[in-house]
């Protein structure tokens, strides 16, 4: 040994304490009770908003349309009439119809203007087809007009 230099034995030390070498345990806190009611308060305004966006989006059309006949007509054409019932008598609205081949797909489709007038209104318009029609029907309506069938 050199002089200066001191041995200690395990006895003699004062070892550290664990904390000091380790630090402490942290706590496994559980979320207070607040924090609960914020997220199930959050839940509930999330949950009420997206079914409110589906009922405006999804829910029943304040106008609606119904086939009432559909007659072939020459060159590959069918001329479809419609029953419509809106709730708003004052604003004009458009429905699309459509005319089916044999196979069942969508072979013709027109956008038919539907003016302002009466809750319930006939519309009869002829809907050309890409190929032999076989049948017609209403694919929707509503009061969203397209500027090119709107007048200046």
């Amino acid at each position: 040994m050199h002089s200066g230099e001191t041995v200690t034995t395990e006895s003699d030390a004062d070892p550290a304490p664990l904390a000091d070498r380790y630090g402490t345990a942290r706590r496994v806190r559980t979320p207070r009770r607040w924090r609960r009611w914020l997220f199930a308060a959050i839940a509930v305004v999330v949950s009420c908003a997206i079914a409110w966006i589906a009922y405006v989006n999804l829910g029943q059309s304040s106008i609606s349309a119904e086939r009432v006949a559909f007659e072939p007509r020459p060159g590959n054409a069918m001329q479809i009439t419609i029953n419509v019932t809106r709730d708003d008598v004052d604003r004009p609205g458009v429905c699309v119809v459509r005319v089916r081949d044999r196979a069942g797909a969508e072979s013709g489709r027109k956008e038919v203007l539907v003016p302002a007038g009466a809750g319930h209104s006939r519309v009869s318009t002829v809907v050309k087809s890409i190929g032999l029609p076989v049948t017609a029907d209403v694919y929707g309506c509503s009061y969203s007009i397209p500027r090119y069938m709107s007048t200046p």
